[in-house]
């Protein structure tokens, strides 16, 4: 297929996952088994699933005392409150840094991830080496993603499993007093949700 200009444009290919996929999806609406409607809506509600939420939460919880402590004890509800579905999770925990304590979440068998708050995990996250050494050098991992501890910070390491699913509420960045929930929100990185990294300490215009 060629443009105006005569410029070749290379053919979109399907990978055999891909087409096996459509495949199974067309199947299932010719037998009557799903519409077209449930199918748009199981892709909006996948495409809502995003570090995003994540975001939301802790921007609410960093300017609202009452909301944070919700958040601690009941997430799942606390989630509802902001319209975030997290009731596929069986049980959901979430960790609050301070200036004495770091946690940092890895799942050393698989890659068990709060998916309804934070999205599709990273590459990173699911690889042996971050698995393996997470639990047996967390300071070196996290040095390589450009956090350096005291030595007085204590870092604890939490493994997901199929059942408890965690995500890291940061310390609020110094110099946010009066930052509006929104501009809070794009501090919160899906990496400091995990652990690994601070929030931003500014973001850019």
């Amino acid at each position: 297929m060629s443009d105006e200009h005569g410029h070749e444009h290379p053919k979109h290919v399907l990978s055999e996952h891909a087409r096996r996929a459509y495949a199974i999806r067309d199947l299932l609406l010719e037998k009557g088994v799903l519409t077209e409607d449930d199918v748009q809506t199981q892709i909006k509600y996948q495409e809502a699933r995003s570090p995003a939420n994540g975001a939301k939460l802790v921007a609410r919880a960093w300017i609202d005392p009452a909301f944070r402590q919700r958040l601690i004890d009941d997430p799942k509800a606390a989630c509802a409150e902001l319209g975030i579905d997290a009731t596929s999770i069986n049980e959901f925990v979430v960790l609050e840094n301070s200036e004495q304590v770091r946690h940092m979440v890895v799942c050393t068998l698989c890659s068990c991830y709060p998916r309804p708050i934070l999205g599709r995990p990273p590459d990173w996250y699911k690889s042996f080496n971050y698995r393996k050494r997470s639990v047996a050098d967390p300071r070196g991992v996290l040095r390589e993603f450009g956090t350096e501890l005291p030595d007085d910070i204590e870092v604890r390491v939490h493994d997901s499993t199929a059942d408890i699913r965690y995500i890291v509420l940061p310390v609020r960045p110094p110099g946010t007093e009066g930052w509006s929930e929104e501009d809070l929100a794009r501090l919160v990185t899906r990496d400091s949700l995990i652990g690994v990294t601070d929030p931003l300490s500014s973001i850019s215009a």
